[in-house]
């Protein structure tokens, strides 16, 4: 027995099978677009782990004059994508100003945030700032410091030691700003005042 398939009943196989492979390719696509608007729509993971670290670093920040306004040291950096931050072990800045000698600011690590402009120092914070002809030697203590290199200012809620020449100066909460020559202690202020030697 011989059977012929009939001319309409291959147009209908063959249109079968295309709207066939079109629906099955259309499931495909609106699959993919639903995940594409899942995924936008749900929030973003922050990045909590550093994207790179440099080890022994030196950076230096200019002022708009061209010369340096500090330049910050460390055994080792590690930048964070998620807030633009960098973490720094045993930092060592230098700050320069005019009419005074560098000022030097130490602590067990920092944190360096908003384009570089505001560098926070924790544990067994320490400023030093040398002698110079019109002023004695200038020491700070602290648990933790916020610096404003760009205000030439700085400032702590925590308690403070300050050591001008032989006089000494204790407090909690302090800010200070160079540029202005403000300075203030917000309590718990005590002094040691020790007036410097006569000149001959």
């Amino acid at each position: 027995m011989k059977i012929t398939a009939r001319p309409g009943d291959a147009i209908r196989v063959i249109a079968l099978l295309v709207i066939t492979g079109a629906l099955a390719l259309g499931s495909l696509w609106l699959v993919e677009v639903m995940q594409r608007k899942t995924e936008d729509s749900l929030p973003r993971a922050v990045r909590t782990d550093p994207d790179f670290y440099v080890q022994h670093f030196n950076f230096v920040r200019m002022a708009k004059t061209g010369e340096p306004r500090y330049n910050l040291t460390g055994s080792e950096l590690k930048h964070y994508p998620g807030d633009d931050s960098y973490l720094v072990q045993t930092p060592v800045m230098h700050s320069y100003g005019k009419d005074r000698p560098p000022m030097v600011s130490t602590s067990r690590y920092a944190t360096v945030k908003n384009n570089n402009s505001e560098i926070r120092m924790y544990d067994d914070v320490h400023i030093d700032r040398p002698a110079s002809a019109t002023k004695p030697r200038f020491q700070l203590k602290t648990s933790y410091l916020l610096l404003l290199p760009d205000e030439d200012a700085m400032t702590t809620p925590k308690p403070v030691e300050l050591q001008q020449g032989a006089s000494v100066l204790t407090g909690t909460g302090m800010y200070a700003n160079n540029a202005t020559g403000e300075f203030k202690l917000d309590g718990n202020v005590k002094g040691q005042y020790q007036a410097p030697p006569a000149k001959n």
